[in-house]
């Protein structure tokens, strides 16, 4: 399995050569010849090198004998699991990647695939689109894990020119693979850079990207120019190194150096301020020296100086390939000693380092809410996969039923009772005898029909106490796949507090998942599901945006009549069976235009204990 992924992007058409090396080839592993000659079609079509095996000894002889770049490896082997041939090769070739393809559909079995080390999961037969994309997707993400692992041999070979240095590597993988926290990173960074067995700058400021917005985050330094020859005779009397000096920065960092992170604090700049110079110095990637309040082809503005209190200091860009993280301004605000080019390097080198401790924290937070998502998911498949089934059957039979009541009832009662009253008057026992047949077979179609009606009759709602934020969260994402499948971007705002109702859970969580459904539907290329509530007067308010197809003026007043059909609301009856359940819940529902684009759904309920819970 590809063990490091630096960055994401979205544009993968790269050609051949640029994820794999002249030497290097892909494996078909499959006992089928007509699938492998398949998948090895839509490869070569690509341009890649393609060898096939149909056998787990085949891959083991391509990997002894060739540089493998990816395995396609099937699940039914005939001389071994394809799972346990994952758990065996996944851990000894950590540049390998590693693509199941398999006519297996279980999920359990995909996710287990995934834990064991699998970058990614087919089903046959596949999809020649997704198929290519998951291939670049895999060869890409392989490339860019041994690129970034030579680029960190390579500073490692060059960059810690000073044992507090390689000290402070050291701790700072040592952190992140013990604490994870960021803070604990972003210390380990300051620390570096002001110690004096480090960078030996005597100020260090540290700003991040929140959203659009550079925010100050923390800083190092002495408080004054009059308490720096304390601080730092204090460290070197106290022979204080990394370890020590990092326990104290835990403890009171932030005590101590009150006006530093004041200054910190205080640096709030929108990305979208282009001519500043630390939006600048992102944007473009360059270390930014300003000197005497100046600095060649960037205006300095006179808001910063103030601030820092300082005209001469360093700016350097933290970032990763996909993205801008922040930024570290250094001075020497205490002893004003000019700063240096090898200093300068110096910081770039370990602000290279900084940004790939912050974008791996930022990966491994990422990793642990796509894994929590992935799990909720499953959960509530699991827990409901019965329940659109049954929101559609009763809908559906309900509609019908009452339809059918309507339109069969009255003839089939009048050939019924015309067949009893000519019954009492024909004496022919021939005639008789199929009047009877008339009388009965009439009887058990109105039977029939009240069964029917009577099957999905209104029942009394079953109330309970329930938290309304919960039955949305649970509600989207049953339709977790189907999104993630077609493009579909979904929010969740919901406004706190957490309104608590007294509803029927299953006939809510029916109109929820209807009304989030047809927003699916109305967007087969891809799109923005927005799941918002919000509370006023009276009312709380539950609202389900899309920016998906729409309905027609004229089709939009017809959208809950029964079997009235639009490509994008389907029968009509799912509206219909919405604006039933709210009905007898004493709520309000609208359905109207999104201006951008598509419908908006809202339901109005009755405020009770919006606080409670």
């Amino acid at each position: 399995m590809v063990e490091l992924l630096s960055y994401k992007d979205t544009h993968l058409n790269q050609v051949p050569g640029k994820l794999l090396d002249h030497d290097e080839v892909i494996v078909i592993v499959d006992d089928s010849p007509e699938i492998a000659i398949i998948l090895e079609h839509l490869l070569t079509r690509q341009g890649y090198a393609v060898c096939k095996t149909g056998s787990a000894q085949g891959l083991f002889d391509f990997l002894s004998s060739r540089k493998v770049a990816l395995v396609l490896l099937d699940i039914g082997l005939p001389d071994r699991d394809g799972t346990e041939i994952l758990a065996d090769i996944a851990p000894r070739f950590p540049d390998l990647g590693i693509i199941m393809v398999t006519g297996t559909t279980d999920l359990q079995t995909a996710l287990n695939c995934l834990r064991m080390g699998a970058d990614d999961y087919l089903t046959k037969p596949v999809i020649p689109a997704i198929f290519n994309h998951t291939i670049q997707l895999t060869l890409k993400k392989r490339r860019l894990a041994i690129d970034n692992r030579l680029f960190q041999k390579e500073l490692e070979a060059t960059t810690f020119r000073t044992q507090f240095l390689h000290q402070l590597n050291l701790k700072m993988n040592t952190a992140y693979l013990s604490i994870i926290e960021l803070e604990s990173i972003l210390h380990a960074i300051l620390v570096g850079i002001t110690s004096e067995e480090g960078l030996k700058f005597n100020r260090a400021f540290l700003a991040l990207f929140d959203e659009d917005i550079l925010q100050g985050k923390l800083a190092i330094g002495p408080a004054c120019r009059e308490d720096a020859g304390r601080v730092w005779s204090n460290i070197r009397e106290r022979n204080l190194k990394l370890n020590d000096i990092m326990g104290l920065m835990r403890k009171d960092c932030l005590d101590s150096d009150v006006e530093v992170n004041r200054i910190a604090r205080s640096l709030s700049i929108p990305g979208a301020d282009y001519d500043h110079i630390l939006i600048r110095s992102c944007r473009e990637r360059r270390t930014v020296l300003v000197s005497n309040g100046g600095a060649t082809g960037i205006v300095v503005a006179e808001s910063l100086l103030q601030l820092l209190g300082e005209k001469d200091f360093i700016v350097v860009p933290l970032y990763s390939p996909s993205r801008s993280l922040g930024v570290i301004i250094a001075d020497n605000f205490v002893t004003g000693k000019p700063i240096t080019e090898e200093e300068i390097q110096a910081l770039e080198i370990f602000a290279g380092q900084a940004s790939l401790a912050i974008e791996h924290s930022h990966l491994y937070r990422d990793m642990t809410a796509k894994i929590t998502e992935l799990e909720m998911v499953t959960q509530e498949l699991e827990k409901n996969k019965d329940l659109l089934v049954e929101a559609e059957r009763y809908s559906t039979l309900g509609y019908m039923s009452a339809q059918l009541v309507h339109a069969i009832r009255n003839p089939i009662t009048s050939i019924g009772g015309t067949a009893r009253l000519l019954a009492k008057r024909v004496d022919d026992p021939n005639i008789l005898k199929f009047l009877n047949i008339m009388t009965q077979e009439t009887a058990k179609i109105e039977s029939t029909l009240e069964d029917l009606f009577n099957f999905v009759e209104e029942s009394a709602l079953q109330k309970s106490h329930q938290s309304l934020h919960a039955l949305l969260q649970k509600s989207v994402m049953i339709f977790y796949s189907a999104m993630k499948k077609t493009g579909i971007n979904y929010h969740l705002d919901l406004a706190a507090p957490n309104p608590y109702l007294d509803i029927d859970p299953r006939k809510i969580r029916q109109v929820f998942l209807h009304l989030i459904r047809n927003a699916i539907e109305a967007m087969p290329e891809g799109g923005e599901l927005r799941v918002s509530t919000r509370e006023t007067g009276n009312l709380i308010l539950v609202t389900i945006k899309d920016s998906g197809i729409g309905i027609t003026g004229a089709n939009l007043e017809r959208a809950a009549d029964p079997f009235f059909t639009t490509k994008t609301y389907g029968t009509g009856m799912g509206l219909t069976l919405v604006e039933q359940i709210v009905k007898l819940h004493e709520a309000t529902f609208s359905l109207k235009h999104n201006e951008g684009g598509g419908m908006i759904a809202t339901i109005g309920f009755k405020r009770q204990n919006p606080a409670a819970g």
